[in-house]
Parts: structure tokens; C-alpha cells; sequence
């Protein structure tokens, strides 16, 4: 599945929410919904199984919150007109009955999943991910990864598609009560609800330029959505005086709507925000319009019975197709659509076993408590799996730090040629060395000063440099870029100790050295954080003038940059590796006059190192890499270098201190990678002897 799910380790995972579970409650039912749901549904899995054209397959999400919101509505305020009053116990219940024993199947079914076919790196998360699904709490807990550097560039979990769902509850914490309060009152109840989708419909607006993560995920910028099915609702008996032609051309227009948001957007569109009328108001449109448009709207095609059974089973194809995807491509990785397929044999399968007979039986069904307690039991059977499952994490190649490379190293005559023969060694090796495959969780292996509060993420500006090294020596050394700057952190600061001079670390998450604006895949906008922080990096060098600058980054932008015009440029050929390599030569002419040195890239492993030695343990030649395919853009490396040497920058190319002409994961007795292209601070304090004679040559 190497294309097909290559933009899904990208990029969060865009999955259906639970507005997909049927409303059996409801007192009318609406083949037109049910179509909707199947539509939507359908894009979302092409989406993520990389059908190019439904690349904006996401939206579907966005049309099931408009369905959750307009169907449950419509039910509460039925109750509401019927009873004269709102059962919360029983609504809660009704919820309970419908989304969990089928989510608590796809979970269960999910971490054994893991535990068989999963790297072993991986298992402890997922079921820390299956505890905050469970508490409806992973949307949360995704949009705090969303804008954590490493957490970010990690693998997708199979359970994130399950934020969706989150949400929905989150939502519905609160919606019923609204409706208790002003129900008897509609003007009240659709004044109440207008403020709040307004407010959350800012709220996303301002979040989605701010901070995509949270954006994406949070509900408090999603609750709009939900609304505005809602209002649709509460404005039903208006809306049923529609025009029949009028409503049949606005059903159309609406499904249009929701197609070409699917057609159009990408993952570079900025969403939620403004992107999310398009389909939200198209969904809308598409339910208001239905009961007086259906023979000549778009209720006939939509009402058409293939549609409608896929609609009845998109719960369960939500809840299947995400970790059959994740999951499945490590069997099949070619063939993302028969896993999909696959998936809604499942939710087949599920819908007749599980989903139905429990919705629909006698004991549960209008028993509010018995209906309680059995949501209470599903949510307490994925709790206990979860947290046992936690407690016997699989072996993984992390141990304690090992000495054996750094004593080694430290003791060379010659460290470098020692060096050299230890990669061959290790790479020539057919398993892992017994000290690296303790049966304990991984940690993240992160510099001191990233530990310390000392790197600055994605949002913050604030310039912090921390002091290392000697701290009460005269001379001051800094070292300045992004991460791959900072992975470097524990060898230059063992340097600086050792050669007696002072250490201020100034890094930040993918901010990269030369003056160039760059698109943040993670942000969804132009990086503008990085600009001022960079630029407060230069003004601080120039006034306290160090006596030497220490400049490592990231070759690679993947995003593109803008250029003067403020056009995204995406940097594919050799005429963009030329003007990177100019905005890099910007950067090194405002550190004329202070010596400097260019630490290079580093080369990169084979995807993520722990991840593929776990699953090649008595194998690891399969996670060496060739030195030719780990440089990326060596044309671009080496117009960078170029540009350095002629403004009296010395350059260090770290390859040989990695690879030879191959590139093992493990070199001695130690892990060099912590992911896909990060150092360990084990390997980096281990080549520290190396990394101090290129930064200090003269002691």
C-alpha cells in the first residue's frame, strides 16, 4: 500500500464520525439521509485508500456531523412534543446501545490486531489510544500530537479515526441539556443555537489560521457543524413549505456542493475553517431540501436501494475501514482497495452479529438502565484489554544507553577508522544485539534541552537558548536550526564541555536556517513563526557576536516555499534546488565576520528504525539502507555547501560518521535512530569524540 496510504502518514487521517450510526429512534425515516450517509461514507475511505481524484474525501466527515446534528435534533425535540419532556437518561442510553458494542469490537479487534502484526514500537500507544477512545478523549489527545513536532511525523494509530466520534459525544454532552432548557421557547432555542454556531464557526475560522491541528480535531471548532444540521431541524416545519421545483434544485446544488468539495480540496486546503461551508452548507441544503424535493431532487438517486444499504451498514464500515487499512498494508501493502472492501464485509458482518440484534433487542431496548449498564460494560471490557494489553508491551530495540560504541570510540587511537569497521560489522549483522531488545516501552530519546523546555514547537517565537557546555567559560559556541540541529545537541554539548567553552542551544521544529517562508504540512499555512523566531536568532548572534555559530537543518522542505510574489513554490527540479541554495546563502552572509561551521544532513534510515528492527529482530539487514538512497537532494546539498565555503563557512559532512557505503540502524551496541530521521542522544554522545575534533580541530 505504498502509494495508496503514503499521504496518510502525512497528514492526520480525515475518518466519518459516529453521525453514522443509524437513528432507529427517528420517527420518520429518510431513504435520501440514508444515501447521504452512504456518499459520505464512500468518500472517505477513497480518500483514504489514495483515490487521487477524492484526495478531499475528508469532507465526509463534515456531512456526518450535519446528519448527527439534524437527526438527533429532530428526535430530542419529538420527545420533547410528544412526552413533554427530554429523557436524558434514556437518550444516553439509546447512544450507549447504538455506538459501543461495535466500536468495543473494532478496538478489541484492533489491539490484538497490533500485537500480531504491528511493530512491537507501536503497541503501547495504540492502547493508550484505545483508553482515551473509549473516554471519548481522543480528539484531544490527537490535536496535542498534531502540533508536537515528533509526535506528528510518527505513523498514523489505527484508532485515530475515532476523534470523530469524540467529538460527537463531546457535542452531546451538552446539546440535550440546551434543548431541556429552551425547548418550550423556539425562538430562544434557535437564538441559543445560532450564538453558538457562530461562535464555533469563529472559533474555527480564527483556530484553522492558528493551529490546524486543533482545529481539525477539537470540538469547540466542530460544533458548528453538528448545529447546523441542527437548525435545519428545528427549521423543518418552515422548510416543508419549500417550492417542490425549488427544493429539487436546491438538493442538487447542495449534493454538488459536498462533490466538489470532495473534488477540489486537498491536503493543503486550509480545513476546517472557511473550507468546511462549502460541504456543511451543501449537506444543509441537501436535508432541508429532501422531504419536498425528493421525486425530482437529488432524494431519487440518493434514495436508490444499493445507496441506501451501504448507508445502513456506514457505521460499521467507519469504524472497519481505518485499521484494516493501517493494519492490513503491512500483509498487503499493494492493495488498499480490497482491504476496503474488505472492511465493509466486516461491517456486514458486524451490523447482523452485533449492531442490529443488541439495538433491537427487548431487554435493552427502552430500558434505560439496562441499557446504561451494558455501555458501561462494553467501555469497562476495552478499558481492562487496554490497560492489561499496556502493561505487556511486546520487546522493542530500545535498551538502557549503551556504553560499549561510546567506550570503544573514546578509547580509538583513531575513532573514525574504529568507527568505519563497526558500521561494516553491524551492517553485515544478521540480528539484534541482546542488550537492545528488552521487553520495556520506548522512550523518546530526546535531547536534554528539547527535555528541559528549551526547543521551541511549532507555535512559539520566544528565542530561549538555554546554557550547556561549561557555563563559566569566556567563549560561547551556538548551535542554531531545527530539529536535526538539536538531535545533534548531546555530542556538541560534550564538545563544549570538553574544550571548555559555553553552549546556548537555540532550535525550534522544522524552522529551517535559510531566509525563505515555508508551507507547514502540519500547520496548513505558511510557517510566518519560524520567519520571526530565525530573524530573532540572527539579531541575538549579532549582539553578542559568539565566538563561533554551529548550523545544522533540514535539506528537505516539504511543503515548498514562496517566493517574493508570495506564490507557493514547490521545490521539485534543479532551478528550485538553486534558489533554496540562495536563500541559504542569505543566512550565511549575516554571520559575516563569526566563525561558523555547516553541519550537513544527516542521511536517513530506511523508514522508522525501532518500528523495522522490531519487526525484523533476527533480520536487521533488512533495515540497512544503501549511503546512495539515504542523501536526499545531494544536488541541493552540495549548491548549499557551495554557497558556505564561499562565505568562509567551514563545512562537516556527518555521512561518514553513519555510514559507509551502507547505513545500518544499529552500529555496535547502540541504536543511532530514535525514528525516521532523528538521532538517538545514546549515538550522538557516542560519536562524541568525532563530532569535537570537526567542531574544535585545534583543541
Amino acid at each position: 500500500m505504498q502509494s495508496a496510504v503514503s499521504s496518510i502518514l502525512i497528514t492526520p487521517p480525515r475518518p466519518v464520525p459516529a453521525a453514522a450510526a443509524p437513528a432507529s429512534g427517528h420517527s420518520r425515516f429518510r431513504p435520501d439521509i440514508e444515501g447521504l450517509r452512504a456518499v459520505a461514507v464512500t468518500l472517505v475511505v477513497l480518500s483514504h485508500a489514495g483515490a487521487g481524484r477524492f484526495a478531499g474525501g475528508y469532507v465526509g466527515v463534515d456531512v456526518f456531523f450535519v446528519i448527527s446534528g439534524f437527526l438527533i435534533t429532530t428526535l430530542l425535540l419529538a420527545e420533547q412534543t410528544r412526552a413533554g419532556r427530554i429523557s436524558l437518561r434514556r437518550f444516553y442510553a439509546r447512544r450507549a446501545l447504538r455506538l459501543l458494542p461495535v466500536a468495543t469490537v473494532v478496538v478489541l479487534s484492533t489491539v490484538a490486531g497490533a500485537w500480531f502484526l504491528l511493530p512491537a514500537t507501536r503497541f503501547h500507544e495504540i492502547t493508550v489510544d484505545a483508553l482515551y477512545s473509549t473516554f471519548y478523549g481522543i480528539n484531544w489527545r490527537l490535536a496535542g500530537q498534531g502540533v508536537d513536532y515528533m509526535a506528528a511525523a510518527a505513523e498514523p494509530s489505527p484508532l485515530q479515526h475515532l476523534w470523530s466520534l469524540a467529538v460527537e459525544e463531546q457535542f452531546y454532552l451538552v446539546w440535550p441539556l440546551l434543548i431541556l432548557i429552551t425547548a418550550r421557547n423556539r425562538r430562544l432555542l434557535v437564538a441559543a443555537l445560532s450564538v453558538l454556531v457562530a461562535g464555533s464557526l469563529a472559533l474555527s475560522v480564527w483556530q484553522t489560521g492558528e493551529s490546524a491541528p486543533w482545529a481539525y480535531f477539537g470540538s469547540h471548532t466542530r460544533a458548528w457543524e453538528l448545529g447546523a444540521g441542527a437548525l435545519v431541524a428545528v427549521g423543518s416545519a418552515r422548510l416543508a413549505t419549500l417550492p417542490r421545483g425549488l427544493a429539487a434544485a436546491l438538493s442538487w446544488v447542495g449534493l454538488a456542493a459536498v462533490g466538489a468539495a470532495a473534488l477540489t480540496f486537498t491536503e493543503k486546503t486550509s480545513f476546517p475553517g472557511y473550507a468546511a461551508l462549502l460541504p456543511v452548507l451543501g449537506t444543509a441544503i441537501v436535508i432541508a431540501a429532501g422531504p419536498r424535493g425528493t421525486r425530482w431532487g437529488a432524494g431519487s438517486m440518493l434514495g436508490l436501494r444499493p445507496l441506501r444499504e451501504i448507508g445502513k451498514l456506514s457505521y460499521g464500515w467507519y469504524l472497519w475501514h481505518w485499521p484494516i487499512l493501517i493494519i492490513g498494508a503491512v500483509v498487503w501493502p499493494e492493495h488498499p482497495y480490497p482491504l476496503a472492501a474488505g472492511s465493509l464485509l466486516l461491517a456486514l458482518v458486524t451490523y447482523h452479529l452485533v449492531e442490529n440484534p443488541l439495538r433491537s433487542h427487548p431487554r435493552l431496548r427502552g430500558r434505560a438502565r439496562t441499557g446504561l449498564v451494558a455501555g458501561l460494560a462494553f467501555s469497562l471490557l476495552t478499558v481492562t484489554v487496554a490497560a492489561v494489553g499496556g502493561r505487556f508491551t511486546p520487546a522493542i530495540p530500545y535498551g538502557p544507553p549503551a556504553p560499549d560504541l561510546a567506550a570503544e570510540l573514546a578509547a580509538a587511537r583513531d575513532p573514525q577508522a574504529r568507527l568505519t569497521a563497526l558500521i561494516d560489522e553491524s551492517a553485515l549483522r544478521g540480528r539484534m544485539p541482546s542488550n537492545l531488545t528488552p521487553p520495556v516501552t520506548s522512550p523518546r530519546q530526546e535531547p536534554a534541552h528539547d527535555a528541559d523546555g528549551c526547543h521551541v514547537d511549532f507555535i512559539d517565537t520566544e528565542v530561549r537558548g538555554c546554557v550547556y557546555g561549561d557555563r563559566t567559560a569566556k567563549r560561547t559556541v551556538f548551535l542554531i536550526g531545527d530539529s536535526r540541529a538539536g538531535h545533534w545537541f548531546a555530542a556538541v554539548d560534550n564538545a563544549a564541555r570538553n574544550q571548555h567553552w559555553r553552549l546556548v542551544a537555540l532550535t525550534k521544529s522544522a524552522c529551517q536556517i535559510p531566509q525563505v517562508l515555508v508551507y507547514n504540512v502540519v500547520l496548513k499555512r505558511p510557517y510566518t513563526e519560524c520567519v520571526r523566531w530565525r530573524d530573532a536568532v540572527f539579531a541575538r548572534i549579532a549582539r553578542e557576536r559568539p565566538r563561533m555559530v554551529v548550523v545544522a537543518s533540514n535539506d528537505l522542505d516539504n511543503g515548498g516555499f514562496y517566493d517574493e510574489s508570495g506564490k507557493l513554490v514547490p521545490t521539485e527540479g534543479r532551478a528550485d534546488d538553486v534558489r533554496w541554495a540562495q536563500r541559504w546563502e542569505q543566512s550565511f552572509r549575516r554571520l559575516a565576520g563569526i566563525p561558523a561551521v555547516l553541519l550537513q544532513d544527516t542521511p536517513w534510515p530506511a523508514g522508522i528504525a525501532p518500528a523495522c528492527l522490531a519487526a525484523h529482530a533476527r533480520k536487521t539487514r533488512a533495515c540497512v539502507r544503501p549511503a546512495a538512497k539515504a542523501i536526499y537532494e545531494p544536488n541541493r546539498r552540495a549548491l548549499i555547501a557551495e554557497k558556505a565555503r564561499a562565505a568562509g563557512i567551514r563545512v562537516v559532512d556527518p555521512t561518514p560518521w553513519l555510514c559507509t557505503t551502507v547505513c545500518p540502524p544499529v552500529i555496535g551496541d547502540t541504536l543511532v535512530y530514535r525514528d525516521k530521521s532523528h538521532l538517538t542522544q545514546t549515538y550522538a554522545a557516542a560519536v562524541t569524540p568525532l563530532v569535537e575534533k570537526a567542531l574544535f580541530p585545534a583543541g
